[in-house]
């Protein structure tokens, strides 16, 4: 024998040997020893169940998602059953013992030939043993020898339904031949049988050595296209049948799914899944992206294309890194691959899909993995660095830092420095409101003491002056979320500051509130901002013009209410009031103002003109359009 076991045993040639050889390696074979020497020799240096044992070990360890039959393609003949498994179903006992069984058999010695009797020569000889074995046959002309012995009928149905691009139907079939389906399914067993049975004979045996051959130059994954190419007389066609020499070939590949215009071995969900875990922990270099899925048994040349067929995976910047379906986690995944900080419009450009600049920029602010360093360009929150949170913001973490008092001079260097904002910006700001002079060219927050205590943080709108906000019976205070597009897409959204500062929120802090779908975060840098409430709106069912009305309980639960779009019909007093949550019915347009202006904090007494004067001050104009206001 001058077979080495990679010669037996296909994704030995396509896996790395750094990946082999500390498996494999035997201190009393050579090097790679696999590839250098016959297997007989191998087997008599270290015994077969040793050789046997480092296959299966090898086996579980990195091919644990193929069929045994594709590592040593000889098991399709010796035990179809056990071949169609895999070593994670069978085990290393029982891969090893499978694979010991095929060397035993490879290595058994060969039976000495037995003189035929003379036979004197008028004798016949019978038409079997004159026919002498043909192994140099062009392998069409094998296959087609094969089928050129079948009726016109046998024929047919092979080249339409077993073999055809498009099956036809026993129901087709039946009716051509004036037969039952039960006849041309039986027809159809009995080919499948007397090809099986023709395999198994020495005149096949070069085309069995043609298909293990290549087993072994597909891989674990390649597009289908490339068996075609794999040899030239594959796009032949067999005389016999009509058809393509690959077609006939194809269903030899025992253990291959054709899948998307991929032929996988084994489960092609099985192997998109392993590849994709290869890339869970964030980008990959596209060199180092594709040695690891040449572990997985992808040819080197076409892995690069199996990663790009892989849903959830893309190539970005010679990176390939995860693609789920959330905006955010793509936003993560363009920023990580550039490694610098980009902009909302940079990163949309980047992901190349249908996302709104409006709701990326939502995303930016509400997800604490982003954060803003700069007027118009975001980061990872997990590369550091200081948070731009808007000039006035800033200049008071400048005071901070300096002790509760700096030089206008010094904070305008800084922030100047650091950010894209101008000069003028920041001492306009520092003299504006929020800062107080202590002495020439120095200032401090407004409200604090020279230590830097700061009081309690005061909105310049109460929450009773702020839009959509209202107060029920019970004393707490809702805010209405008319829904749209980007609240259904998952979009984060602004909230009132008035609103946010009842909620006990001041600039720079983060409240988290929990729902029975997860957590809502209410996060307050340049302005106060609420992430996804998308999970809240799906156990609604809500559709866009639906409102929910939301607060936040003392335990930090978010409370919801959800109301449907108003019906049509419905009178303009009736539709005002639906705006603030009420849906009782009322007696006159002056119980719906008392209404009104009691959930906006307004006496009983409050008169018609004082409740609208303040819908307008507030900017509720949706409210004051079906009072006539």
């Amino acid at each position: 024998m001058n077979l080495s076991l990679s010669d037996l045993a296909p994704p030995l040639r396509w896996t790395s040997p750094g990946q082999i050889a500390p498996i494999v390696e035997e201190p009393q074979l050579p090097e790679a020893w696999w590839q250098a020497i016959p297997l007989d020799r191998a087997c008599a240096k270290v015994g077969t169940q040793t050789v046997a044992g480092r296959l299966a070990d090898l086996a579980v360890a990195c091919w644990g998602h193929l069929m045994v039959g594709d590592i040593l393609p000889l098991l399709r003949f010796s035990d179809p059953a056990e071949a169609e498994r895999t070593p994670e179903t069978l085990g290393k006992d029982m891969v090893q013992k499978l694979f010991s069984g095929v060397f035993e058999r490879l290595l058994e010695p060969a039976p000495e030939a037995v003189p035929a009797p003379s036979v004197p020569s008028a004798a016949p000889v019978s038409p079997a043993a004159s026919v002498p074995s043909r192994p140099d046959k062009p392998l069409p002309e094998l296959i087609d020898d094969l089928f050129g012995a079948l009726d016109d009928r046998q024929r047919a149905i092979a080249r339409d339904r077993l073999y055809a691009a498009q099956r036809a139907t026993l129901d087709e079939l039946a009716q051509r031949f004036s037969v039952t389906r039960e006849r041309i399914r039986q027809i159809e067993r009995d080919l499948r049988d007397h090809v099986e049975a023709w395999l198994g004979k020495p005149d096949a045996s070069a085309l069995v050595a043609h298909v293990s051959w290549l087993r072994g130059r597909l891989g674990s994954a390649v597009p289908a296209d490339d068996l075609q190419a794999a040899v030239p007389w594959h796009r032949a066609e067999l005389r016999s049948l009509g058809i393509p020499a690959w077609r006939f070939v194809r269903t030899l590949l025992t253990g291959y799914e054709q899948s998307d215009g991929w032929l996988v071995a084994g489960g092609a969900d099985e192997l998109r899944e392993k590849t994709r875990q290869l890339f869970a922990d964030g980008p990959r270099p596209l060199g180092e992206a594709v040695t690891l899925v040449t572990q997985l048994g992808v040819r080197e040349d076409v892995a690069e294309r199996w990663i790009l067929a892989v849903p959830q995976l893309r190539v970005l910047g010679q990176h390939v890194v995860p693609w789920p379906r959330s905006i955010n986690e793509k936003a993560e995944a363009v920023l990580a691959v550039a490694g610098a900080p980009l902009s909302p419009e940079e990163i949309q450009e980047r992901i190349g899909e249908d996302y709104s600049l409006v709701g990326i920029r939502n995303q930016l602010t509400a997800d604490e993995r982003f954060r803003r360093v700069d007027r118009n360009k975001y980061g990872l929150t997990r590369w550091g660095g200081d948070e731009y949170l808007g000039i006035r913001e800033m200049i008071a973490r400048e005071i901070e830092r300096a002790g509760g008092e700096a030089s206008v001079s010094t904070i305008v260097t800084n922030l100047t420095a650091k950010y894209d904002v101008s000069e003028s910006s920041v001492r306009a700001y520092s003299g504006g409101p929020g800062f107080e002079r202590t002495q020439r060219g120095w200032i401090r927050v407004a409200g604090t003491s020279p230590t830097g205590e700061a009081e309690p943080y005061q909105p310049r709108k109460d929450v009773s002056e702020t839009r959509r906000s209202f107060r029920s019976r019970d004393g707490r205070w809702w805010h209405r979320v008319d829904v749209n597009a980007e609240h259904l897409r998952g979009s984060g959204s602004p909230l009132p500051t008035g609103f946010a500062a009842y909620l006990g929120m001041a600039p720079g802090g983060q409240l988290t509130a929990s729902t029975p779908s997860g957590d809502v975060v209410i996060s307050w840098h340049n302005q106060p901002t609420m992430g996804s409430i998308r999970n809240v709106l799906a156990d609604f069912k809500a559709s866009e013009g639906d409102h929910v009305f939301l607060t936040v309980s003392d335990g930090g639960e978010l409370l919801t209410r959800y109301l449907p779009a108003a019906p049509v019909g419905m009178p303009p007093v009736n539709r005002a009031l639906y705006l603030i949550g009420y849906t009782a019915p009322v007696s006159s347009e002056l119980e719906g103002l008392r209404l009104i202006g009691a959930r906006m904090g307004m006496p009983d007494t409050a008169a018609r003109e004082e409740v609208l004067g303040r819908l307008r001050e507030r900017g509720d104009r949706d409210i004051l359009g079906f009072l006539g206001g």
